[in-house]
């Protein structure tokens, strides 16, 4: 390996990471009268980032490493356009659309990136709990053929929404049933992006992740539901292809997916066992569809935030007195500092609320 190709490499990876850790929790503290303190702090971090990926454009890869050195190439241009499009100035008017298409580019890096986890030992790192780092080789041993692990992906052939992304964690033996989490994106979000906010717990933790997306622009919150049936269809071809614990499979979801959660997840017939609602609220049809005769009983870990002004503190508050005087068996998490906004380290907790072993 050349001496400049080392150093443009030893430069860019710790930016690259630093970057996308840095951005990471920009979105943990996103509220809107703060997107102009987050653009300051991020600002130096995307300024760096920048520098070394154009210092690594320049740098010529030993014949042997080209095609790895393109695949961070691109990895690094895709956090690259995330720190610029979100510490760019914009007008008022531009500042929502240039977040989301940063959230956009912060998925889209750690997708590229993650392939390269064999090859760049920090990658790997990156993409675990830091008390799962030691046990590295058993979370990620030599791939097999049959069956598939790692990110797959199912998408309509005609581009239309709908279908998935799913995580098989590499060290996954069909010896024993695995967790199943089934995680559903925000409102016009979808699931190749939404993978990435579960993706290091699950592989640290040793749970399969569903992540799928909504057949219109967010999940069937008015009018037919068609969300449901293909929701089912989703688990069943996971439980028909890999080794599923029927008896933990979590439905969580942000936002609007947060809403759907509670909507879907206690229809009849429907195979969760544990929901994880995050910034939703309790939609009006779950008091008419027989869904609070349903919730007696059921597991529900409900997270929101005491800023969060898309839906104000006060409806999760109703939703909690009214699941609990359901007989849900319910935990509300009410976060002092959290907005309209995914609190990352709550997937921790969850999941061991689901099952105490599920620890990193």
């Amino acid at each position: 390996m050349s001496d400049p190709f080392l150093a443009a490499l030893s430069a860019l990876c710790p930016a690259l990471l630093s970057a996308l850790a840095a951005f990471e929790e920009v979105r943990r503290r996103l509220d809107p009268p703060r997107i102009g303190e987050l653009r300051e702090a991020m600002r130096p971090i995307a300024a760096t980032l920048h520098a070394a990926t154009e210092a690594f454009r320049a740098t010529a890869p030993p014949a042997d490493l080209a095609d790895l050195a393109a695949q961070l190439q691109r990895a690094a241009d895709a956090a690259d356009a995330m720190g610029g499009s979100f510490c760019a100035d914009a007008p008022p008017h531009e500042a929502i659309a240039r977040v989301l298409h940063a959230m956009r580019q912060h998925a889209e890096a750690q997708a590229l990136l993650y392939p390269l986890r064999k090859a760049l030992p920090p990658v790997n790192s990156f993409f675990l709990e830091p008390a799962a780092r030691a046990r590295l080789a058993t979370l990620d041993p030599a791939p097999r053929r049959e069956p598939p692990t790692g990110v797959l992906t199912a998408r309509a052939r005609d581009g239309a929404r709908g279908g998935f992304s799913l995580y098989v964690p590499e060290s996954y033996d069909a010896d024993r049933a695995w967790p199943l989490i089934v995680a559903l994106h925000g409102g016009s979000g979808d699931g190749d992006g939404f993978l990435w906010t579960w993706l290091v717990e699950a592989r640290s933790r040793g749970c399969l992740l569903l992540s799928p997306t909504s057949l219109g622009s967010t999940w069937s919150l008015m009018g037919d539901d068609v969300d449901a049936p293909a929701l089912r269809r989703m688990v069943a071809y996971v439980r028909e292809h890999w080794r599923v614990d029927d008896a933990r499979i979590l439905l969580t979801g942000l936002s609007d997916g947060a809403t759907y959660t509670l909507l879907c997840g206690l229809q009849a017939e429907m195979p969760f066992t544990h929901l994880a609602p995050v910034s939703g609220v309790l939609h009006p049809a779950n008091l008419l569809n027989g869904n609070l005769e349903r919730a007696a009983g059921r597991r529900i870990y409900l997270v929101h935030g005491a800023l969060d002004w898309m839906f104000p503190i006060a409806t999760a508050r109703l939703a909690h007195h009214t699941l609990a005087q359901a007989g849900a068996a319910i935990v509300f998490r009410e976060i002092a500092d959290l907005s309209h906004a995914y609190p990352r380290e709550q997937n921790g907790p969850i999941l061991e609320w689901m099952d105490p072993a599920l620890v990193p």
